[in-house]
């Protein structure tokens, strides 16, 4: 297609072989092999819309099936407006499950506005992603979304959600945006293609293409005006031909960036078409996407259908299948502006008079022609919100209290209406918008109440992100405040500021937590008084703080809030309940995904990896970290992409791979200044130690190690929660660097702050670290504190370590049957984990001890399942998913994957797809 001159066949694509041949390699990876999502951006009339076709009809000629969806200005405030435009070919969707049909039905079906339950979020993207993999097994499917920026924020998570998704289905998704406004969920995460001007040669060509290309000065400014601008250059000699030799250099102001001097081109076709072509035009601007029949009822005096026939006949709409379409989304945008105020609110209340029966899209209508603060429009449109949120539609309803607020004319109910607006973008996972309308509160109300609310959401957008000493400043100010006048809400704002405190890792704000903590009443939220407690020393008095966790499970038994959940999971993770925080916060996700609530998952669900890593559920911690990682990056959520990555690249290590683990480890925190986030740095220093230790470089893997601990003479925590769980770590590394004295300073210091009370699982790391330093037998007894017992099965790869280091020591002494059963208990935790460095350790010691690594395992029974557990052992070896086994059980899926995660080393296995051949080899036993 394209030659050495640049000029491909077909001259609406000149100068963009580049382009076409990345969307070719797009169109490739339906088969597999490559990115299955790419993003072309660029300016208004860049050609962005022209490639989009051009992969339509390449699509087509390969034999993909195309589903398209085009974005629309009026359209971006109705909540998944966007994914139904998209998936209309597709629905009802028969073949799929019946409640995945059920959640399309809610959400598009003909009483999707009336519905007034909430829509579960994530049962919908599951059911169009569903939907999307059912068609595509008929047919590879390519996915066409143009004008972006201008979908509604539903239909934009959708989208993110499908997108992410793609990896293995015969499905590829191209998106197309303006550069300046492509939506969140798709600016950095996705491969990009700018679709920039044309070079001088190719602008060249298509001037000369036109059908009466200028000549001489008119051709120089053309080309000067349009600066690559394709559709410029198709437009400007049009405006030539109309005006004379002088057209050009009227064709807009010189001063007016290129889109306004193209949206000005669009427009100077009206003035030469009839007034009713005109009166019709303006109403297919005003409605966005038009429907013909919209038209007709909005302008019974007017035949709409003759009315559109000149502006048809020039090129500027298009009428097929019952709707107008622009030529261009800028035709629109220019036919609008064209128009006055006067005549673009005739327009907007003549078609929110034709959609009486759809009130949502009438409300959007009524506030475009409102003249200023509007009572009764406002209230339409809090109505509108209302019924978005009752189907999850958070970001739309976000939308629509936001300008709500703006119309509302009573202060104090615009104050409110604008806190609930910053809420419900909570809800809808966008931090920085809630930031901005909840500063905006306090400029419309004294109220103390509202105030210290928006603060609280202040925070809260603060705190999702790394900026931990803004957030503090809002919420600790908010809590003392309200200490006495309001202690339900200061509690919040402690419990709030308390996640904060912890990720800072500060003495001076944990101090303050405490501080302000016994100027409030708690025992109205036991549960959000434990966390905060715990926050503040999770080591000292720990009965005292286990009696305060008992009170606030005896809260969650009685209520189970989603306050109280979130409280007690991180709790219980905190003072190494770690099974469980396993549990609280698993059910926390379940309430929070029934909620729509899936910017608020991103947290929680990174607590519940890190949960999951040290219960030693590593498959699960690491789908819940990949979980954790797209909703923080799809919300902005800063702390936990920062965090779910460092997680990641952790496993990467303790796995084998060292050299992933420090890639993924230094791209974690690339410009990112983790030095006020101390629970991050120490995590991060983790990461890349471990990395150091599998690639045998110890002294690298003792320094990164060391450095979660200060350089002063008697050594401290970096972090006084996360350095701790270092130490037996730092003691192994230690040991072969030749720097256990060095060591010994930072162990005995620290175990000096813990007494009397440490958690079994950190006087297990104390033991073994003791152990690892001391030279004399006297190891022997602490060596024996950190492997005997039960109490320490919880956390597998931590006491496999002590079995691995006791059995080494006890085989150096030539007492080898005692070493063998050490090394034997240690390999089979590292043969479940798939911990492969510790795993060829492990062996090579049992076979230096006399024994075959293979004869040290025996595979768990059977027979030791529970009857629930075997349920759910059959049914996935039926071939069921765990959100099949959940719905055959009544159970949630999270709560299958955590029963699952029990069962594999029962059985004695590492994969979903053993479990058959298990529950066979049982069975033929048992007979």
């Amino acid at each position: 297609m394209h030659t050495g001159t640049d000029r491909p066949a077909d001259p609406a694509v000149l100068g963009r072989a580049a382009e076409l041949a990345r969307l070719d390699r797009l169109l490739e990876a339906v088969d597999g092999g490559g990115p299955q999502v790419l993003v072309l951006t660029g300016e208004p009339g860049a050609g962005k819309s022209t490639l989009v076709d051009r992969a339509a009809e390449r699509g087509r000629s390969l034999g993909l099936g195309i589903l398209r969806v085009r974005g629309s200005e009026g359209e971006a405030g109705l909540g998944l407006s966007g994914v139904h435009q998209l998936l209309h070919p597709l629905l009802p969707g028969d073949g799929l499950p019946a409640a995945q049909r059920e959640a399309l039905e809610q959400a598009f079906g003909p009483g999707a506005a009336e519905y007034e339950l909430r829509l579960d979020q994530l049962s919908l993207c599951v059911s169009v992603l569903g939907l999307i993999a059912e068609a595509a097994t008929r047919r590879p499917l390519l996915l066409l979304v143009d004008d972006a920026q201008w979908l509604d924020l539903g239909s934009v998570d959708v989208l993110a959600f499908l997108a992410r998704r793609l990896e293995g289905k015969p499905v590829v998704m191209l998106l197309a945006a303006r550069e300046e406004s492509v939506p969140a969920r798709f600016d950095r995460d996705f491969p990009q293609v700018t679709v920039g001007p044309l070079s001088r040669t190719a602008a060249g060509q298509l001037l000369d293409a036109q059908p009466d290309p200028p000549r001489g000065k008119a051709r120089a400014e053309i080309l000067q005006q349009a600066a690559g601008n394709p559709l410029a250059l198709i437009e400007l000699p049009r405006a030539l031909a109309r005006g004379g030799s002088g057209g050009a250099g009227g064709a807009g102001g010189a001063a007016l960036p290129l889109t306004a001097r193209l949206e000005n081109l669009f427009a100077a076709d009206l003035p030469s078409l009839p007034a009713p072509t005109r009166e019709a035009l303006l109403l297919v601007a005003a409605a966005g996407t038009a429907e013909l029949t919209d038209l007709i009822r909005a302008a019974p005096e007017l035949d709409v259908v003759r009315a559109l026939d000149p502006a048809e006949r020039v090129g500027l709409v298009r009428v097929a299948d019952g709707r107008v379409l622009p030529r261009h989304p800028l035709v629109r945008s220019a036919v609008y502006h064209a128009a006055s105020f006067h005549e673009r609110r005739r327009a907007h209340l003549a078609l929110a008079a034709a959609l009486t029966g759809e009130p949502d899209r009438r409300a959007w209508h009524l506030a475009a022609a409102a003249t200023g603060q509007d009572a009764e429009v406002a209230d339409a449109l809090a109505e509108s919100a209302e019924r978005a949120r009752g189907r999850g539609g958070y970001a739309a309803a976000a939308t629509a209290l936001e300008r709500a607020a703006e119309l509302t004319p009573a202060p104090e109910l615009r104050a409110r209406r604008l806190l609930t607006a910053a809420q419900s973008a909570m809800f809808a996972g966008h931090p920085q918008w809630v930031g901005e309308m909840s500063g905006r509160v306090g400029d419309l109300t004294e109220d103390p109440r509202l105030r210290a609310e928006a603060s609280l959401l202040g925070g809260w957008a603060l705190g999702v992100t790394l900026r931990h000493e803004d957030a503090l400043a809002l919420l600790l100010g908010v809590a003392e405040a309200t200490a006495a006048s309001a202690p339900g809400l200061a509690q919040g704002a402690l419990s709030t500021a308390a996640t904060s405190v912890y990720n800072s890792g500060a003495p001076y704000y944990r101090a303050e937590l405490g501080r302000i903590g016994e100027l409030i009443d708690g025992d109205g939220d036991p549960a959000g008084r434990s966390w905060a407690l715990a926050v503040v020393d999770p080591h000292r008095e720990r009965p005292l703080l286990m009696g305060h966790l008992a009170e606030g499970l005896a809260a969650l038994a009685r209520e189970e809030t989603l306050g109280n959940l979130t409280a007690l999971g991180g709790t219980t993770w905190l003072l190494d309940e770690t099974e469980q925080a396993v549990r609280i916060l698993g059910r926390t996700i379940d309430v929070l995904r029934r909620a729509g609530s899936a910017g608020t998952n991103a947290t929680v669900t990174q607590a519940l990896a890190l949960a999951l890593f040290e219960n030693g559920s590593w498959t699960a911690a690491e789908e819940a970290a990949d979980e954790a990682f797209w909703m923080a990056t799809e919300a902005g959520a800063d702390n936990v992409t920062v965090g779910a990555r460092v997680l990641r690249a952790t496993l990467c290590a303790l796995r084998g791979d060292p050299a992933a683990a420090r890639t993924r480890a230094m791209e974690a925190v690339r410009e990112v200044d983790l030095r006020k986030s101390l629970s991050l740095q120490v995590r991060h220093r983790y990461a890349l130690g471990m990395a150091a230790f599998v690639a045998g470089d110890h002294a690298g893997a003792y320094d990164q190690l060391r450095a979660a601990f200060t350089r002063d003479f008697r050594p401290a925590p970096v972090h006084y929660h996360a350095s701790l769980y270092c130490l037996g770590d730092l003691a192994a590394a230690a040991v072969r660097a030749g720097r256990a004295d060095d060591a010994r300073t930072v162990v005995d210091g620290v175990a000096q702050d813990l007494k009397p009370d440490p958690s079994p699982r950190l006087a297990a790391v104390l033991h073994r670290a003791t152990a690892l330093l001391t030279d004399t037998d006297d190891a022997e007894q602490h060596f024996r504190a950190a492997v005997d017992g039960s109490g320490t099965d919880c956390w597998p790869f931590e006491k496999a370590l002590a079995h691995l280091d006791f059995g080494e020591w006890l085989r150096r002494r030539r007492r080898g049957a005692e070493a063998r059963r050490q090394l034997g208990a240690a390999l089979e935790c590292f043969e479940r984990l798939d911990a492969r460095p510790w795993t060829e350790r492990a062996a090579a010691e049992l076979r230096a001890a006399g024994t075959a690594a293979g004869t040290a395992l025996g595979t768990a029974p059977a027979g030791e399942l529970t009857p629930q557990e075997r349920q759910i052992a059959e049914l996935a070896a039926q071939g069921l998913t765990n959100r099949g086994i959940a719905a055959c059980l009544y159970l949630s899926p999270r709560t299958v994957g955590y029963h699952l995660h029990k069962i594999f080393p029962k059985l004695g296995i590492t994969a979903r797809a053993q479990l058959r051949d298990a529950l066979t080899a049982e069975g033929d036993a048992g007979a």
